[in-house]
């Protein structure tokens, strides 16, 4: 099977790398992919935001099947445009894709359907948002209603904090078309965590659990990020928290999205936050995330490609997925500077002294290479270090020293992902 995967991050690398073990692959694509994923794929200098480009790649060289990664082409109807030529793909249509698209239309989804989530409002109005926040008082979360990188998600502290995140969005612009409307929703407490369902229309089959880490810096502090780090299995999510999610949250959300006309194929991404065992929905995302990916497929033990085209096929009913039982936890380096203005080009040594334990993986974000072969990094998030354990507290050992390894002082990462964990399995 000829197969193309769309997108360039450390996501992207993760699906690759494990896409390229399959036997069903004869040929493997990646556009644009970039230097990690070269070793895995051939890459093509696509943007994952070209449809057109994508589209008559994907004629002109008989792919038989695509695996759409970021929610940019999700959102642009990338996988519609394929289905109207016949080639089948893995993520969900234009409609439903607009659960990450729009964060107003996802919070009045749950309003709908009775799924548990933050109290919110919606505006664009600037005076009607700042009297909401002040009725309410802090902490509260601001979010840009669009598609914002990652970015547009503003825990304020303060109702200053709160009121100068309106002026930036509504005002200023900051994210463009993506702030141009603004949802606020109550400060939720709890703990967090990172939930994954595959979905072909009318089934959702979950898969391992994760946590990410948001805030940029040590202890959850600092401005949201794309994400710094994860590890999986993430030990707030028990079987019997599984089955809550599932009956209050993603089933829900499946009917849901079938009455509406949307029904929902692809990997829905559930971020939560779970207070006194029970889970409120903070977020969905229409793919997988950017860095729970990377664990997850550090411990898929199955072939994962099968399973994609079953979301496709529409037959996951029945199908299975098997996990090892190692943690997995990644470290990302990202740039100095970064969730901010950061440098760009600085050349990444030691990668292949990184990664000589088998346990270890490294995958590639914003990378290319130089003129002289050497990696260099192009983006904000630039690696993620990742290793397999047998406990949280071995992997996080193993990644910090593979880190170490690591020749790149343009770059930093945070020093304690998974010290929730580990402080379980230390009391």
């Amino acid at each position: 099977m000829r197969v193309l995967v769309v997108g360039g991050g450390g996501r992207e690398h993760a699906l690759c790398w494990a896409i390229a073990g399959s036997p069903l692959v004869t040929k493997l694509y990646c556009a644009p992919g970039n230097a990690g994923i070269a070793q895995d794929a051939e890459c093509v200098a696509i943007a994952a935001e070209d449809v057109d480009g994508i589209i008559r790649f994907a004629q002109d060289n008989e792919i038989e099947f695509v695996v759409i990664g970021p929610e940019a082409p999700l959102v642009a109807g990338l996988a519609d445009k394929l289905a109207d030529i016949g080639i089948k793909s893995f993520g969900p249509s234009a409609a439903a894709a607009e659960m990450e698209g729009s964060k107003g239309f996802m919070k009045d989804f749950c309003a709908r359907h009775d799924i548990p989530t933050a109290a919110y409002a919606r505006f664009k109005d600037i005076p009607a948002a700042k009297a909401f926040i002040a009725a309410h008082s802090a902490p509260i979360v601001v979010k840009a209603d669009g598609l914002a990188a990652g970015k547009g998600v503003i825990i304020a502290e303060t109702i200053e904090q709160a009121n100068a995140a309106v002026d930036d969005m509504l005002e200023s612009g900051t994210f463009g078309d993506a702030g141009a409307e603004v949802v606020i929703e109550e400060f939720l407490g709890g703990e967090e965590a990172s939930f994954f369902v595959l979905c072909d229309g009318e089934t959702a089959l979950p898969l391992a659990s994760a946590q990410d880490h948001k805030r940029v810096g040590d202890g959850d502090t600092g401005p949201n990020t794309g994400g710094m780090g994860a590890y999986s299995p993430a030990p707030i999510v028990t079987d019997a928290m599984v089955e809550t999610i599932m009956e209050t949250i993603i089933n829900p959300t499946m009917a849901g999205m079938k009455a509406e006309g949307k029904p929902y194929k692809g990997v829905l991404y559930a971020g939560l936050m779970i207070e006194d065992d029970q889970p409120k929905l903070l977020e969905y995302n229409v793919r997988f995330g950017d860095p729970e990916c990377q664990v997850l497929m550090m411990r898929l033990m199955s072939d994962l490609l099968p399973a994609l085209i079953a979301s496709a096929d529409g037959v996951l009913k029945d199908f299975d997925l098997r996990w090892y039982d190692e943690t997995a936890l990644t470290v990302v380096m990202a740039a100095n500077g970064y969730p901010g203005a950061y440098d760009k080009g600085s050349v990444i040594k030691g990668l292949e002294d990184a990664s000589e334990d088998r346990d270890i993986t490294i995958f590639h974000a914003g990378t290319m290479f130089g003129e002289n072969g050497e990696v260099t990094a192009t983006g904000g998030r630039v690696i993620a270090v990742t290793a397999l354990g047998d406990t949280v507290a071995e992997a996080q050992t193993s990644a910090y020293k593979a880190v170490d390894a690591i020749d790149w002082p343009g770059g930093f990462c945070r020093r304690d992902i998974g010290w929730r964990a580990v402080e379980r399995e230390q009391s």
